[in-house]
């Protein structure tokens, strides 16, 4: 299956397949009739030497500068080579490719007034696996991704430097060795390459698509641990959580209870004194899972939004002949949706740390040996997971704190109230992997954890799941070097077996 680029929206899913999987891409039919008219509408305002931002002026603080027709073609390579300007270590690949499909997107819509030629060169270099070197650092998120943007189009044009064929190379060889004509932009073309929010939106998608799992999972290691602890399902009950009906509180919940649902751990305990009150982070957790999954759906929600939308400037009305400067590109609702995240990513890390503490504990386990460790004292079993995970929980707390809420002026202060939605998106993907680790760390502990309480027997979720765990990472009845077992539980989570593992015994989880 294609995805399709035609100027329609585009599905979260589309952007992660076309990113991680390199799922084609097809122009679909009709780009070129819906693509003419704002093409017309920027052709007629250079013949009538008309003052229009961006295609008769210069940019930016630039804008009273007026541009001569000659110029014009010039003016557009220009912008992309001065907007190319990022420092810093290369982008990973799946964001440059996340944001090109995003800007082809919008060109295609019909508002940026540019050639199908800019589409059909995006979608080229895509599907022949062209990439642009993109640096990390550029973007204060207002007038869109202007510097990773241009250092994207800099391939159009035959400038530059990507990836191709595991190798970094000038741009000039790469087209030349594929057979590809670099584009030689007219007017209106080089702005329109450059000025959006798709680099953001694109860390914005991927970052939805992996906080969605890690999410789930950090359910599924949740309940393992209520059971490794003796701790009580009762606090998932329906009743109670129909009292305070928030979404995602709802979900967890449910989820909970049915991944601890025939539990013999927890049966072998329910009338005992100690599971009367557990902990927050056993007896909390639906509801700070659960407003981690209600931050995560308010991101869904902007991220669908914004890819249905044109965040050019100017936006041309190919249907009305006008061409109006605005402001789509500002980046705001795209970075508070991703500071959004990270707070919930760091949250879910931050309650899952605890659960595992209380597992390595023996002041807190209920019974457990120090550490997981059969022979605690000659072996320190678990200690130093939980060592990685407050690193990384601190870490997250770090990157937590909003980028969305700095500002700092840009362009001789022609743009004074920037979004930083780049640097949220940067912040955002490093915390979402951390929680990835924490919660993997948990469901590994807990594991060791539920093979400790034998011969008690642990849900048919929980078995599953310490089933898949134990066909990459053996039981540990002593130490051993633990940072490759913990990469392995981390590869499960990542890649959603720890999830499945749980549906095949109870069904699909919400």
């Amino acid at each position: 299956m294609s995805v399709i680029v035609d100027g329609s929206p585009l599905g979260i899913p589309d952007v992660v397949s076309v990113a991680r999987d390199r799922t084609t891409i097809a122009i679909g039919a009709g780009l070129a009739e819906r693509m003419a008219p704002a093409r017309r509408v920027v052709e007629d305002a250079v013949e009538r030497g008309a003052v229009v931002y961006g295609i008769t002026t210069g940019f930016g603080a630039l804008a009273n500068v007026r541009i001569e027709r000659a110029e014009s073609e010039e003016l557009q390579h220009a912008i992309i080579r001065s907007h190319a300007a990022g420092a810093g270590d290369p982008m990973p690949e799946e964001v440059v490719r996340g944001m090109m499909l995003l800007r082809a997107r919008t060109l295609a819509a019909g508002h940026a007034g540019v050639r199908p030629v800019l589409v059909e060169r995006i979608v080229e270099l895509l599907n022949r696996g062209i990439h642009p070197i993109v640096p990390e650092h550029g973007s204060v998120g207002a007038s869109g991704d202007l510097a990773p943007l241009a250092h994207c189009a800099l391939a159009v044009i035959g400038e530059g430097e990507v990836r191709a064929n595991g190798s970094r190379v000038p741009a000039s060889d790469a087209l030349r060795a594929a057979g590809i004509e670099p584009v030689t932009l007219e007017s209106k073309e080089g702005l329109a390459l450059v000025n959006g929010t798709e680099g953001m939106l694109a860390m914005l998608c991927l970052a939805i698509h992996d906080l969605s799992r890690v999410l789930q999972t950090a359910d599924v290691a949740c309940g393992m641990s209520v059971e490794a602890l003796l701790a009580t399902d009762r606090p998932f009950a329906e009743n109670i959580h129909a009292l305070r009906p928030h979404p995602g509180q709802l979900a967890s919940a449910e989820n909970l209870r049915r991944l601890t649902a025939g539990s013999r751990v927890i049966a072998s305990h329910r009338t005992t004194a100690h599971a009367v009150q557990d902990a927050y982070s056993l007896r909390c957790a639906p509801q700070v899972h659960g407003a981690c999954r209600d931050a995560l759906d308010y991101a869904r929600a902007v991220a669908e939004r914004e890819l249905a939308s044109e965040v050019d400037n100017p936006v041309v009305f190919g249907e009305t002949g006008d061409v109006e400067s605005a402001g789509n590109f500002h980046g705001e609702p795209v970075a508070f949706a991703l500071d959004f995240l990270a707070i919930a990513a760091s949250e879910v890390a931050s309650i899952s740390e605890r659960r595992t503490d209380r597992m390595l504990d023996p002041a807190h386990s209920n019974g457990l040996p120090a550490f997981l460790a059969p022979d605690a004292g000659v072996n320190s079993g678990f200690m130093l997971a939980q060592y990685t995970q407050a690193s990384m929980v601190a870490e997250c707390k770090r990157l937590a704190v909003p980028a969305s809420v700095d500002s700092i002026p840009t362009s001789g202060t022609t743009e004074d109230h920037v979004s930083m939605g780049w640097d949220a998106g940067l912040k955002v993907r490093r915390s979402v992997a951390n929680a990835e680790a924490v919660v993997a760390i948990e469901a590994l502990v807990a594991a060791q954890a539920l093979d400790l309480r034998a011969p008690l027997e642990p849900s048919a979720a929980a078995s599953a799941v310490r089933a898949a765990i134990r066909e990459r990472i053996a039981f540990m009845p002593k130490d051993r070097f633990l940072a490759p077992d913990i990469e392995a539980a981390r590869d499960l989570a990542r890649t959603g077996e720890l999830a499945r593992a749980a549906a095949g015994a109870v069904g699909e989880l919400r």
